[in-house]
């Protein structure tokens, strides 16, 4: 990896790109420190301080947002509207004939399925701004701070509406800063952007852990985590990197006077077929009831009930309830991300099949058959993943959002490998030296 960054920096059109990246990732980071209008910058610090465990129900979003959400910058809300407007489109599109026209129409229909995810990030950055919003006025963002009322010390409509107004406005700046990476830059921008928001936190993750620790002042405890960090980016590229290839070959075909098919192939599928996607649902979803708790203020059996087994992330139930989630996910998501019919089709339409395997429906039987039997262990494996911070909140007395997390570890080494592939492939397309010599 260190090899094609070193190769990159020596060919002149890669170097610009990678300083253009970096400059747009400076920007981005310079955003997430500048506090919106309205906000008392000493409370809202004061109240960071006093909850270092950041185990609130914001914890998966401020991991998003490089830690701008309990700060309340103007890149308050991050990613996170792109990344929900990009997951609904996405489901959107099976359940939408429309959509799923749009989608098979190539460079034109793509290009208008984001546009839709655009206008939908806008609206989704308006009702999380005002929410957000909402909470920091009622004190609810900081349950544990004294000060916790102060931090919007002008509750008039004015100021909430400036406020919305310029988290929406960081959100769409942010998205414009994604697209300028994928366009002039190296790879996918919302995803190097993603990467940098969650690599922002691990320094100070650690460095608390070590503060945390008791064992020769708590080097013992921060070497530890350093080792299981290895060992998990370790085990996390080996199994995203592990895939099913089913061979495919195609007949020769005569068309005039020439002659085409009658090459082998193979379609791979991935272990983890669903990526990330199934950890994101199952945390969000468990977020809702203990949610619903905090803004009504119920003290009732079944609101103390959801706050000691839902909203403890140690609690059995929670783990439980968590684990069967993801494992629910995963095979949601890829039913509705892979379709082997339409695979089949087009398989029969060019004239491939699968050795041994009929054309038709037959091979698609055979696909959903192989897809479901590679899910069970890919599912499991995220399952297990998600549930590290848990172990390490007993081990460690780490919070919820533990470094080397589930969600945080699944993004950093996807979008690394994908970045380090493209860096190669420019590179090839660069040094190809051909056959002939």
């Amino acid at each position: 990896m260190l090899t094609a960054f070193a190769r990159a920096f020596k060919t002149p059109d890669l170097r610009k790109k990678l300083l253009f990246t970096l400059g747009i990732v400076v920007i981005y980071r310079i955003g997430t420190h500048v506090p919106i209008p309205g906000i008392d910058y000493t409370a809202v610090q004061t109240c960071i301080d006093a909850q270092k465990s950041n185990t609130g129900l914001f914890g998966l979003v401020n991991m998003f947002s490089g830690g701008a959400l309990l700060q309340i910058t103007i890149f308050a809300l991050g990613i996170m509207p792109y990344i929900t407007a990009s997951i609904i489109l996405q489901l959107l599109t099976v359940v939408i004939p429309r959509l799923e026209a749009l989608k098979k129409e190539g460079q034109s229909g793509t290009a208008k399925i984001t546009q839709y995810t655009r206008y939908l990030t806008v609206a989704l950055a308006i009702l999380q701004g005002t929410g957000l919003v909402a909470t920091a006025r009622s004190g609810s963002l900081f349950p544990n701070c004294p000060q916790a009322q102060q931090v919007v010390p002008d509750p008039s409509i004015f100021t909430t509406i400036v406020m919305v107004i310029t988290m929406t406005a960081g959100t769409a700046l942010v998205m414009w800063l994604g697209e300028l990476i994928t366009d002039r830059g190296i790879g996918n921008g919302m995803s190097i952007l993603m990467f940098i928001s969650i690599a922002a936190t691990f320094p100070a993750a650690l460095w608390a852990i070590k503060e945390q620790g008791s064992l020769a002042d708590g080097w013992i405890e921060f070497a530890t985590v350093i080792a299981v960090g290895f060992v998990m980016v370790a085990l996390v590229v080996f199994v995203e990197q592990a895939q099913r290839r089913i061979p495919v070959q195609y007949a020769k075909r005569m068309i005039g006077r020439r002659s085409y098919g009658g090459t082998s192939t193979y379609i791979p599928l991935k272990v983890n077929q669903a990526g990330v996607i199934p950890v994101i649902f199952a945390s969000s979803l468990l977020y809702i009831p203990a949610l619903i708790v905090q803004f009504s203020g119920s003290t009732a059996g079944w609101a103390a009930w959801v706050t000691k087994n839902l909203a403890q992330p140690d609690a059995p139930v929670h783990i439980t309830i968590y684990f069967f989630l993801i494992v629910f996910f995963a095979f949601f998501y890829v039913a509705i991300s892979f379709n082997p019919e339409e695979v089949a089709d087009n398989m029969k339409k060019y004239g491939g099949f699968i050795p041994g395997i009929r054309a038709g429906r037959p091979t698609a039987e055979y696909l959903s058959y192989v897809l479901n039997r590679i899910t069970w262990p890919g599912s499991l494996y995220l399952g297990l993943i998600a549930l590290v911070p848990t172990m390490a909140l007993a081990g460690f007395g780490a919070n919820q959002n533990f470094p080397f997390g589930g969600t945080s570890i699944l993004i950093i080494v996807g979008v690394g490998l994908e970045t380090v592939k493209q860096i190669e492939s420019q590179l090839q397309q660069r040094n190809y030296e051909g056959f002939l010599r």
